[in-house]
């Protein structure tokens, strides 16, 4: 990021034209966030903690104190209020009703709401490099979205990882103008074992930019048209219509 000639310049590398460059009115810079653990008397309690991470917790949200639980910006990665909602929901069963909830189990999905927004679930490409995790990824540019043509906002896109070899949706990012409400679709397929080939089915009003997820679907569905399926169904389709 740099000021030249009485503009805000940024220069970032984008996978499709290389290096890019593009003006602004400002720029934000986000100082992350400082977990507010001191003066509380966590110490005197036996709960462990420290001023960058904040209070330490396993996997049901228990304290190193069994008797006291956390939940959301104060002792989770993900420092979102709908993150801290559904941690809350898991101490509330885990300590009052002997609940085994874990919040690792949570599928969590975050948005940036910028324009287009940039909304994003699961693992990313670097994170499945960096796992050792082989991917399939399918991206469904909104360009070929008409919903996204109409309100002239085809530049972004949906994009879903999936196990290689598989269906099973491992991650998934969307950039649109509306990609915050997009999202929800992949995160409920992740959060209830379904493939992606199985949002390929799901019907949607038209138009309307989430067909971009079902297109996704779409693009894995192609997949398992090899070149043996194909054979077999010419020589079905021949068949038929010679009876």
């Amino acid at each position: 990021m740099e000021e030249r000639d009485g503009e805000k310049r940024i220069r970032y590398f984008c996978e499709e034209t290389g290096e890019c460059e593009v003006g602004v009115d400002e720029i934000l810079v986000a100082a992350g966030r400082t977990p507010n653990v001191d003066g509380m008397g966590l110490e005197e309690a036996g709960v462990k903690f420290d001023g960058r991470r904040g209070v330490f917790v396993n996997e049901r949200l228990q304290t190193s104190n069994p008797r006291v639980f956390a939940a959301g910006d104060v002792c989770s990665a993900y420092k979102f209020t709908h993150a801290a909602d559904f941690m809350a929901r898991a101490v509330l069963a885990n300590a009052l009703f002997l609940g085994r909830q874990k919040a690792t189990a949570l599928t969590i999905p975050w948005c940036t709401y910028t324009d287009p927004q940039i909304a994003h679930v699961g693992i990313t490409k670097r994170d499945a490099a960096r796992a050792g995790v082989e991917i399939d990824t399918f991206k469904q540019p909104l360009r070929d979205v008409d919903r996204a043509i109409l309100d002239g906002d085809s530049g972004g896109f949906a994009k879903a990882h999936v196990k290689k070899g598989t269906d099973k949706i491992l991650g998934a990012t969307i950039v649109a103008r509306h990609a915050g409400e997009m999202i929800g679709e992949y995160t409920m397929a992740m959060a209830n074992g379904l493939g992606l080939g199985k949002l390929s089915g799901v019907i949607h009003p038209y138009p309307t930019q989430v067909e971009a997820v079902r297109k996704t679907g779409d693009l894995y569905n192609r997949t398992r048209l090899t070149q043996t399926v194909k054979k077999l169904m010419a020589v079905w389709l021949r068949w038929q219509r010679g009876k």
